[in-house]
């Protein structure tokens, strides 16, 4: 059976799919978008059949208590119009959105700029408030969970509306809101991929990633086909379907799907956060490797600290829908200037510090931790002798020793107690109070070589360069 699904486009314009097939078996459906605020508003379903709802580009139906994901329209696709959409015999639709308008002339190669305003009113109330460019090549956005990072995705999407501000790709506006202009998803041109990926079950690797082409001619189209696939290494596995592929051949997959379109710029919202080191470093290395050749800007989404020091180009940490620092992961992760920022990108053990004496002959300072008599050597800054400091020591970067340690370079070796040990996964953070309380990581065979336990004194061991040091 076959209906035309209605929605409205990021802009309020309506817009139809020309049919969508589905293979549910429990009757006809009509939808209607109630307003015009787009999928990311509640889709009521006529009948009995129970209430559909969207989020974004999710809707979820409810039959017998049972949820069954039985719309994901991503609006680029089932809202602008493709042909012959398919769901599966669950009833799941894949969410990867990516448009399937073709790039223009004057988008390739060009600088993503986003400066936009958005408020979601709530008991907790959030606002994203962000100004900044996205050159060709890697950006990415480091942030917490809730810091904005997906919301922000979603605007330069189209998925989400602005409040105010614009956003454009080279001389390409997609959105602005004094101009009252928002161009409609599918005429953005934007590859967007997910963690969970979701691609169509039914549907082999070849079907997967040509679902965005079917407007092209054949020739085009099989051209596109081969060249992505090659590109991801995954032209072998045309004929398989994605239960019979690995997690890291699934991701690829994915790519490919995003970016056989030629899109003008590709968001990754953490697709590789589930894989294992090398094989999200052979995945980079081969995305890294296709945008040498269609120079296009990628805004990858990232937790990982590893990841944005690998991918090495460009990192904006967001912080509560704003961006606290922008630059070159060294200097923003390495070397941090804001509190905020140096506790996001990990250094665990942040105190009050107070300049004691300035040693400018060997390039260090002696700074007081907090009230105490707890002194630690420091690397030299301008400060006078009395100023307040906050120094930042990452847990990793500290030595621990059950005898005190002798003939080192270290310059700062300091006795205290454990207070605690608890383990996370394969690490041990132990608690230490030196006058101060400080985190120590140590492996699980570090903590069983040493005889670890709660009230066992030992010896803190930490580098005059591994004090880092902020504004009070």
């Amino acid at each position: 059976m076959r209906r035309a699904v209605e929605g409205f486009s990021s802009d309020g314009a309506t817009v139809t799919a020309n049919t969508v097939e589905t293979k549910m078996g429990i009757g006809p459906q009509e939808w209607v978008a109630p307003d015009g605020e787009g999928c990311q508003e509640q889709f009521k379903q006529k009948g009995s059949q129970g209430r559909i709802f969207a989020d974004s580009v999710k809707c979820v139906r409810k039959v017998g208590g049972r949820e069954l994901e039985s719309l994901l329209c991503w609006c680029g696709r089932i809202l602008g119009s493709c042909e012959g959409a398919t769901l599966n015999h669950s009833g799941a639709m894949a969410k990867t959105r990516v448009t399937a308008a073709a790039t223009s002339p004057d988008q390739t190669g060009a600088a993503l700029f986003v400066r936009i305003q958005k408020r979601y009113p709530s008991e907790h109330e959030f606002a994203l408030d962000v100004d900044f460019s996205a050159p060709i090549g890697f950006t990415i956005l480091f942030g917490s969970s809730g810091s904005g990072k997906t919301t922000l995705l979603d605007g330069i999407a189209g998925l989400t509306t602005p409040d105010a501000g614009a956003i454009a790709v080279g001389s390409k506006e997609f959105f602005d809101a004094d101009a009252h202009v928002s161009i409609p998803v599918p005429r953005r041109n934007v590859g967007y991929v997910f963690q969970d990926l979701a691609l169509f079950p039914h549907l082999t690797v070849e079907e997967n990633v040509a679902y965005g082409l079917d407007r092209c001619q054949h020739t085009d189209r099989k051209r596109k086909i081969n060249s992505v696939l090659d590109a991801f290494r995954i032209t072998g596995l045309r004929k398989r379907h994605p239960g019979e592929i690995s997690g890291g051949e699934r991701q690829r997959v994915a790519l490919a799907r995003s970016l056989v379109t030629d899109p003008c710029i590709l968001l990754l919202d953490e697709p590789l956060a589930a894989l294992d080191g090398a094989t999200k470093s052979h995945i980079l290395d081969d995305l890294r490797s296709w945008n040498q050749a269609h120079r296009i800007p990628i805004l990858y989404v990232t937790h990982s600290r590893e990841e944005v020091f690998a991918l090495g180009e460009r990192v904006l940490v967001l912080d509560r829908g704003r961006i606290l620092a922008q630059g070159s992961p060294h200097e923003v992760m390495g070397a941090p200037r804001q509190e905020a920022v140096a506790q996001l990108v990990g250094f665990e053990n942040i105190f009050n510090a107070t300049v004691e004496a300035v040693h400018e002959d060997r390039g260090t300072m002696t700074c007081r931790l907090g009230s105490g008599a707890v002194q630690m050597e420091t690397p030299l800054i301008r400060v006078e002798v009395g100023s307040a400091l906050r120094v930042g020591i990452r847990a990793g970067d500290i030595l621990l020793a059950t005898t005190r340690p002798e003939g080192l370079s270290a310059r700062n070796v300091l006795a205290g107690r454990i207070t605690s040990l608890l383990r996370r996964d394969v690490i041990i953070a132990a608690r230490v109070d030196i006058g101060v309380e400080m985190e120590v990581h140590l492996t699980l065979a570090a903590r069983d070589a040493l005889q670890l336990a709660p009230g066992r004194e030992v010896w803190l061991v930490v580098k005059t360069h591994s004090c880092h040091l902020m504004a009070g």
